[in-house]
């Protein structure tokens, strides 16, 4: 997939694809403000009752007829601490 192949206007709708963390394999709708299409994306996520911002970057855009996906990839360095799962369980 190449970022070359991209076509957005301002008001365009463009798919959003996961990959890793929390939203692994969920997709999401953007609609582009500026022609083009978000260098990240910060997602919300409650876990227990928590709430951390979770980043995901490094996008590779590709058109597929009039449809414009872009995935993007969980950023752990950019992203807050998620709690581990082992450690919930053990404060029940």
């Amino acid at each position: 997939m190449t970022n070359n192949e991209v076509s957005l206007t301002h008001g365009d709708e463009y798919i959003v694809f996961y990959t890793g963390g929390p939203y692994d394999g969920q997709t999401d709708t953007r609609i582009s403000t500026d022609g083009s299409f978000d260098e990240s994306v910060t997602v919300l996520v409650s876990l227990d009752g928590k709430e951390s911002q979770v980043v995901y970057g490094s996008p590779v855009a590709k058109s597929i007829g009039d449809q414009v996906q872009v995935h993007y990839t969980w950023d752990v360095t950019a992203s807050e601490a998620l709690e581990d799962p082992d450690e919930r369980l053990s404060e029940q």
